[in-house]
């Protein structure tokens, strides 16, 4: 399994090109992605969304919130935070749902490597 962020589903959907979109088009066919709860928010919150993206995205599996998720994340975030380094909420959140279930992550935005140098975050 792999993790898709936002940032790289968009670009997928939007039909860019790059190893992300690659990597996100290839977890899909091999049904092999997974969102990160955050990511289905993020994603079912444009205005504009067609409904057959709609439907595709409801249709890919998410990571399951487990115990303690909340404490960490916030903890998590203020890790970074504390060490001068960015660490928006939501990036914060998709970051910990990825460490909690050891699995990879897909994504354009940049901001992720701090999780990855700091925290264990795995990128793809």
């Amino acid at each position: 399994m792999i993790a898709l962020d936002t940032s790289s589903t968009i670009a997928f959907l939007s039909g860019e090109r790059g190893r992300d979109v690659a990597a996100v088009e290839e977890a899909l066919r091999f049904r092999q992605g997974i969102f990160p709860p955050v990511v289905v928010t993020e994603l079912l919150s444009d205005p504009a969304l067609r409904s057959e993206v709609g439907t595709l995205i409801r249709a890919v599996p998410r990571l399951e919130i487990v115990d303690g998720y909340w404490e960490r994340a916030g903890e998590l975030r203020a890790l970074l935070l504390r060490r001068g380094l960015k660490a928006r909420v939501a990036d914060s959140l998709i970051a910990q749902s990825c460490i909690d279930h050891e699995v990879a992550l897909v994504t354009r935005d940049r901001d992720f490597r701090n999780f990855a140098a700091h925290a264990g975050l795995t990128l793809e």
